[in-house]
């Protein structure tokens, strides 16, 4: 029985319109599919998986995340929003090692897609968007799953829950994504605490996160001989 190319680039499209209880089969039938396929067949899979996923997951720069990462609802007792926030990188920040995460969180994406309880996805790239990589402190490949709470009928706000989870650069598969969500293996990390939190620390609560962020990601791109340069002039001039 031959497969066709055209049939494997339909099964991401097929998988984010069956119903829950045909996903698993589907997507396993889709994996053992794939090993026995070369690569010049597999990655257009993977390129229709990345062009589906871009229409359900929203893109953060340092000038949207604020307006995207706030919850859609104003009901005090709808309860928090959650969602998923995925941090890559290319060469300069991941080092050319977030190829296999990039495509499993684009084949995760379009399988949450189909699920109605599943939380608002969105995602950044360290090497396109640096300053809000520094402005967060996030590396990649991470997700960071947020719950974002709604003002109470006291108006009164609670924290933001952040957690993040570390992403293995070759053995993440999609099937890893989704069960932070489906198995809510996301609670096995600890909540985040840090001066640098995005939403809770102090450095966001007295709004330096943006002229902080400027800062580390100079710093950050100083070349290590200019920093002897200035150790060699300070230690002469104390001498």
């Amino acid at each position: 029985m031959r497969l066709t190319t055209s049939l494997l680039l339909a099964l991401p499209i097929t998988l984010a319109t069956a119903d829950q209880p045909a996903q698993k089969p589907l997507q396993a039938w889709l994996d053992k599919a794939k090993s026995y396929l070369p690569t010049a067949v597999t990655a257009p899979v993977a390129s229709t998986a990345s062009k589906a996923a871009s229409t359900t997951v929203t893109t953060l720069t340092k000038e949207n995340w604020q307006s995207v990462l706030t919850p859609s609802s104003t009901d005090p007792f709808s309860g928090p929003e959650t969602w998923m926030v995925f941090f890559t990188g290319g060469n300069k920040t991941c080092y050319g090692r977030c190829t296999v995460v990039e495509t499993a969180w684009n084949e995760s994406a379009v399988l949450l897609a189909a699920d109605p309880t599943a939380p608002k996805l969105a995602m950044a790239d360290c090497d396109k968007s640096p300053v809000l990589c520094a402005i967060w402190a996030a590396n990649p490949p991470t997700v960071w799953h947020i719950q974002l709470p709604v003002t109470g009928v006291d108006q009164s706000k609670p924290a933001t829950t952040v957690r993040i989870i570390g992403l293995n650069t070759t053995t993440t598969t999609a099937r890893d994504i989704v069960k932070i969500h489906t198995e809510k293996t996301y609670e096995k990390r600890p909540v985040y605490e840090s001066a640098l939190h995005p939403f809770n620390g102090w450095v966001a609560q007295y709004g330096l996160s943006t002229p902080l962020g400027y800062v580390m990601y100079g710093f950050a791109n100083v070349p290590s001989w200019a920093f002897m340069i200035v150790i060699s002039m300070g230690s002469r001039f104390m001498m």
